[in-house]
């Protein structure tokens, strides 16, 4: 234990000037700097032990989370100034904290998501593209990594790059359709901004970029290594299945912004790859048809159905999807609820005469019949899909 006694204390030493300030200035008595010192001493042993775990770093970090809020409201109500010496570094150590943590435990996706969080809140922009770049390397596979790299790209404005991570992902990532439908779903969200962003008249440059926030765009050939200030981005292997060619890349890259065509190349390419079901079809339905306020949403969730019925006619999945349609994203509480709902049960009692497997055609019907159930409705309303409920139970 001697290495990690010196470990320990030269951790501790550090923070000697950071608390003597504290002292000065009377944010804390003698006594509260002498609790601080025997806390941070009891985390530093902890986790520098051998066997110390993730959560032993995220107790450690939220400690110090804690006595740094308390460090503020103490300068707030003595008056103290905010930019002192000190408080840069209780950041800083934060920070330290957290660069140690994944660097003992780089497999760690809860550190790992933490730290981004925490870099996202302080606006530590830089340091956020180096530290997703290197969480990405660590665990080129996690689908959560990718979709947050994404959509900070499209939040910042940058979609470009947002569709060079998704897409890069896409290789990584083959095991299912989780990165491809939230890659549809960022497309979506950048068309209803964009279409806003139209009807207010405020001109809004595609492929704008803010330096102050942007990531960098990852390449998308193969030998495009992609590289963050020295830091490269993960490659998938040599011998790694094909996700995305050269041309479907090329298609989701170039096609045209506001007429759909991104979201739909989209589910095309995702159409191609071994992991795509019918279920996953829907999935892609239900993201397109949530967003009736675009013009072009028809378009998309048209284009969808066409593809399900030819890949998979009279599925379950496909059957359910034609049931829901004129439904999905509409408020029960409209005077277009009524008539809409007349054309659906018409539909449900069609496709359960027509579909290939009635059971799971009667369990996906109850799902969105208890789903409506559940919600406050009219009293006609009520009685009609509790009979419709209990005649596909009947059924």
């Amino acid at each position: 234990m001697a290495g990690v006694d010196d470990k320990a204390r030269l951790h501790l030493e550090r923070s000697v000037p950071q608390l003597r300030e504290w002292e000065e200035r009377g944010i804390f008595s003698k006594d509260e700097i002498r609790n601080i010192v025997k806390k941070r001493d009891d985390y530093e042993h902890r986790v520098l032990n051998p066997s110390n775990r993730p959560a032993d770093w995220a107790s450690y970090i939220q400690w110090e989370k804690s006595l740094e809020a308390l460090r503020a409201k103490r300068c707030k109500r003595l008056k103290i100034n905010q930019h002192l010496s000190s408080n840069i570094s209780s950041q800083g150590r934060i920070l330290q904290l957290y660069d140690r943590g994944v660097n003992r435990h780089p497999g760690s996706a809860p550190l790992w998501h933490e730290y981004l969080a925490y870099l996202a809140q302080v606006k530590a922009s830089k340091r956020f593209r180096n530290t997703m770049t290197n969480a990405l390397r660590m665990m080129p596979t996690n689908v959560d990594l990718w979709v947050l790299a994404g959509r900070k790209s499209a939040d910042s404005g940058d979609m470009a790059a947002a569709r060079g991570f998704f897409l890069r992902g896409c290789r990584f990532c083959n095991k299912d359709a989780g990165l491809w439908i939230e890659y549809a779903r960022c497309e979506m969200d950048w068309l209803l901004k964009m279409q806003q962003e139209q009807k207010n008249k405020k001109p809004h440059s595609m492929e704008k970029s803010d330096a102050q926030n942007e990531l960098s765009l990852v390449g998308l050939s193969d030998d495009e290594e992609g590289e963050e200030d020295g830091v490269l981005m993960p490659k998938p292997d040599a011998d790694a299945p094909q996700v995305v060619d050269s041309q479907s890349a090329q298609q989701l890259l170039s096609s045209p912004a506001m007429d759909g065509a991104i979201p739909i190349a989209v589910f095309d390419v995702c159409r191609k790859q071994p992991f795509f079901t019918s279920a996953t079809a829907a999935s892609f339905f239900d993201i397109f048809t949530a967003y009736r306020a675009l013009t072009v949403q028809p378009r998309i969730t048209a284009h969808v159905l066409s593809a399900m019925d030819e890949q998979y006619p009279n599925d379950p999945y496909t059957c359910d999807s034609h049931v829901r349609e004129p439904l999905i994203a509409l408020n029960p509480s409209t005077a277009e609820f009524p008539r809409k709902l007349k054309v659906v049960l018409a539909t449900l009692k069609q496709k359960m005469q027509c579909t290939t497997d009635k059971e799971v055609l009667k369990g996906l019907s109850l799902k969105w019949i208890d789903g409506y159930l559940e919600a406050e409705l009219d009293e006609a309303i009520r009685t009609v899909l509790e009979a419709t409920k209990k005649q596909v139970l009947a059924s």
